[in-house]
């Protein structure tokens, strides 16, 4: 993740860029500048930042085929598991329905 020295550093730094533009450019077009490059820089920050949180080897605007676009579930670490699975609190048995099929019980514990 990104640091917050860093963010601050990026922040200030397009604050001074956006007042250099908006004193060199005629009005319109100096603000339109300036929010152009305040929607830019979060954007480009966040991108890198969800780069490097996916391993840095898909680029920065692929999301690899997950809903959401964060490149391997919730937590990025267990993609390759095909979803939660469940452990019955009477009969101790593994599962991944809604009620167990050994005694019909719903209470259960998740198991990530």
């Amino acid at each position: 993740m990104i640091n917050y020295k860093s963010y601050l550093i990026f922040l200030f730094a397009s604050l001074a860029v956006s007042i250099g533009l908006q004193m060199i450019l005629p009005f319109p077009y100096g603000l339109g500048a300036a929010l152009a490059l305040f929607i830019a820089f979060p954007l480009i920050l966040r991108r890198r930042m969800m780069s490097r949180m996916r391993g840095g080897f898909g680029g920065g605007s692929s999301s690899s085929g997950s809903s959401g676009g964060f490149g391997g579930g919730l937590f990025g670490q267990n993609s390759d598991k095909p979803g939660i699975k469940y452990e019955c609190l009477v009969c101790h048995k593994v599962y991944n329905a809604r009620e167990c099929p050994r005694c019909g019980s719903s209470m259960k514990r998740a198991m990530f």
